[in-house]
């Protein structure tokens, strides 16, 4: 079931925007139900999950920075629910996923990371540059318990970022990947300097796939099936056994990129090329 509430969030968003407030109209948003209290809000950045609670709601990512585009996202979710947002877990640094933090800390919500993220915060940068969490895990598992609702944090390692977290659900069956899966930009972004990965990808999603989901939120892009992620790390398998093959033959660093577009009709977005290359070329 499809609910589309658009026009009302942004009049509210506008209508409750101080002047020269925020950063001008806010970008669409729209929500649709993915499970019984569970939604997905597309627009304005990364997909951000709604997770409603007796208790409250559990809200993963909070969409690029803005009073318009933080405003647009609470009047959806308050289309769905009148429980107040209670915590905000946010997946890795990037401003699309964590731009409205401080807004949330201002409204007493609690914001849940990774310690990686906040430490990736330290050189990001980003005008305004994003709040850190004001809770965070060092290892690999933590959870969120709320109304009856668990949400598992698992962080498998490194693959966008150093400080990537999955949402899982288990009660739902459901399983928020962040931007380890992008469909709406296809191809994966490796952000070397955020301590991403393309070798250790793999390994990241081969944890995703060991839990019991049968629908799969991706940082951008519609709701996937179990199959869906088992084909997107095909994928990544084979750009990675193929970049591998390019530089056992020498390939020159700037043609590696386009040589893999050429073989699979897709690859990485790398902005570091150089570390990529490196990486791949130590045989981890």
């Amino acid at each position: 079931m499809k609910i589309v509430l658009l026009l009302a969030a942004i009049a509210i968003a506008q209508a409750q925007q101080p002047a020269g407030a925020g950063r001008g109209a806010p970008q669409p948003q729209t929500i649709q139900q993915v499970k019984p209290n569970l939604y997905m809000v597309v627009g304005a950045g990364g997909n951000s999950t709604v997770r409603v609670t007796p208790e409250g709601i559990i809200l993963v990512d909070g969409k690029l920075p803005g009073d318009a585009n933080y405003n647009a996202l609470m009047a959806l979710i308050k289309g769905v629910s009148a429980q107040p947002v209670k915590y905000l877990i946010v997946t890795h640094h990037h401003a699309d996923h964590t731009g409205n933090n401080q807004k949330f800390l201002d409204a007493g919500v609690q914001i849940v990371a990774h310690e990686n993220l906040n430490k990736n915060l330290v050189t990001y940068v980003q005008d305004p540059k994003p709040a850190s969490a004001s809770i965070t895990y060092p290892g690999a598992e933590y959870a969120v318990k709320l109304g009856g609702a668990t949400a598992e944090l698992h962080h498998f390692g490194r693959a966008h970022t150093s400080g990537d977290t999955v949402v899982y659900f288990p009660d739902l069956k459901t399983v928020c990947l962040s931007d380890t899966v992008t469909t709406g930009k296809t191809d994966p972004l490796i952000d070397y300097a955020g301590g991403g990965s393309a070798a250790d990808w793999t390994n990241v999603l081969a944890g995703v796939l060991k839990l019991d989901f049968d629908a799969a939120i991706p940082g951008n892009g519609d709701v996937l099936t179990k199959a869906d992620v088992a084909a997107y790390k095909t994928k990544i398998d084979a750009m990675l056994t193929d970049a591998r093959a390019l530089i056992a033959k020498g390939t020159p660093q700037d043609q590696m990129l386009a040589q893999l577009k050429t073989d699979l009709g897709w690859s990485p977005r790398v902005p570091k090329i150089d570390a990529f290359y490196a990486e791949l070329s130590s045989g981890k």
